[in-house]
């Protein structure tokens, strides 16, 4: 297989602001991403694509060094952000993860952590220290960017578990921007949600990518296209590593793709 070549933006993109180039991952002696190039735009959503299997949500994990947590795990290539690998040996994980943030599929609030403290709980974990009425003050920027504060600030101090599923998704996307990061990573964050909850979290998607790089996996192809402005599309085909096929702007990619492969998984002929 040869390496993804790093595309250069689309006119109008502006500068990448996460650059993976070269990417290889393993679990123990599995290859499951070969040579994986691809950059990321900043302020603007980047939808990665691709049947279940083909290594999309490993590659996620790898853009905050979460991948490491897995003790058979390796990789080979770097991540860069704002040009700077956070794979070298002088950037802490702690710091990659606070700048490089991630919600995942199912939400995950602490339950029986008041919503104010589970908004508030990266704070502890990056070392950041914040006055009382500072912490008011981010708890209700945070909850207002992800589009919750209007529903939960009469109930600061209720535990997060007793929210709603779309409501705690929210929740833990508040989490991740209280510690200010410059990039927002979403593993399928409406997998588990129903229609009414998916659209307010598309919703929140859209107005925090004029703030935050979102890097969003989806398997469905009418989010795909709705919330973001790049795709990138992953397949493994025939046992072989995942790879990308073809990335570029969304309304090429769904409307002329390049590939045929392509053409095929976006209109559901496969996948």
């Amino acid at each position: 297989m040869t390496e993804t070549a790093l595309m250069p933006l689309p006119a109008g993109f502006g500068a990448p602001a996460l650059e993976a180039h070269a990417i290889s991952a393993w679990f123990g002696d599995r290859k499951v991403l070969d040579r994986v190039s691809l950059a990321m735009p900043a302020r603007m959503v980047t939808a990665l694509i691709g049947p279940s299997g083909c290594g999309k949500s490993t590659f996620l994990r790898i853009l905050n060094r979460m991948h490491e947590l897995v003790p058979s795990a390796s990789l080979a290539g770097e991540v860069r952000l704002d040009g700077a690998d956070i794979y070298d040996t002088g950037v802490k994980v702690t710091e990659a993860r606070r700048r490089i943030g991630m919600v995942f599929q199912k939400p995950n609030p602490f339950p029986a952590m008041s919503i104010y403290d589970n908004v508030v709980a990266g704070l502890k974990l990056t070392g950041t220290r914040v006055s009382r009425s500072g912490r008011d003050l981010l708890v209700e920027e945070s909850l207002t960017r992800a589009g919750l504060w209007k529903e939960v600030r009469d109930r600061l101090r209720q535990p997060g578990g007793a929210l709603s599923g779309g409501q705690q998704q929210r929740l833990c996307i508040a989490r991740s921007l209280a510690v200010r990061p410059e990039v927002l990573l979403m593993d399928e964050p409406c997998s588990a949600l129903d229609p009414t909850s998916t659209r307010r979290i598309e919703e929140t998607i859209t107005e925090l990518a004029s703030e935050v790089t979102i890097v969003i996996v989806t398997h469905n192809m009418q989010q795909a296209a709705r919330v973001s402005q790049q795709c990138a599309f992953f397949l493994a085909e025939q046992g072989t590593p995942g790879h990308i096929v073809e990335a570029g702007d969304t309304t090429q990619m769904f409307g002329a793709p390049v590939d045929p492969r392509t053409a095929d998984y976006v209109n559901g002929r496969f996948g």
